[in-house]
């Protein structure tokens, strides 16, 4: 019985797996309320690598007029000074972007976190639409959170290179394992 659980579950990972794929390869940006960019790491007020892609990505998007506004996330991460969503703020005021078009979500400390506030603080400016700017392997899970909220969401993966092999499938199959934690109630 153990062993029939442990392959099904199995399954269910890969067929995951593929779906989290496809969503990743797959950009959907359209008009819609607003631009929401996942935070990632920061490195003394200055966004990493990963962070500046994805704001580059939602500059472009915001650029095109996709949206009137900008959501930047993420918190502190372990900087006492900077958070993830204060920089991605400062960077895009720095590229341009208006001050007033920029919300700033800087308490998330895990991707449920940010996705729950940024559900309530469209909730409560009474908007229904978002773009979702992430890595690709990222796009699945948190779309999903911010569905499940009542949110119509759109994927626009930031621009990566060309697929790796193993290295690629095993972060699908992370966002997969994650995935189904949160669906098991478990906040990762």
């Amino acid at each position: 019985m153990a062993a029939a659980a442990a392959c099904a579950f199995g399954l269910w990972l890969i067929l995951l797996a593929r779906e989290i794929h496809d969503q990743s390869t797959r950009d959907e940006a359209r008009q819609a309320d607003v631009i929401v960019v996942m935070g990632a790491a920061e490195y003394r007020g200055k966004p990493s690598p990963v962070l500046k892609a994805r704001l580059d990505h939602a500059l472009a998007l915001y650029r095109r007029g996709l949206a009137e506004h900008i959501i930047t996330t993420g918190g502190a991460g372990g900087d006492p000074v900077f958070t993830e969503g204060t920089v991605g703020r400062n960077y895009l005021i720095g590229k341009g972007v208006p001050g007033e078009s920029i919300i700033l979500e800087d308490e998330g400390e895990t991707t449920v976190h940010s996705a729950v506030a940024v559900a309530e603080i469209m909730r409560r400016m009474g908007l229904k639409t978002c773009i979702l700017v992430s890595d690709g392997y990222h796009i699945y899970r948190t779309k999903k959170m911010l569905e499940a909220r009542g949110l119509r969401v759109f994927g626009s993966p930031r621009a990566i290179k060309p697929e790796t092999g193993w290295k690629d499938w095993w972060l699908y199959g992370r966002q997969a394992v994650g995935y189904s934690l949160w669906r098991a109630g478990l906040p990762i």
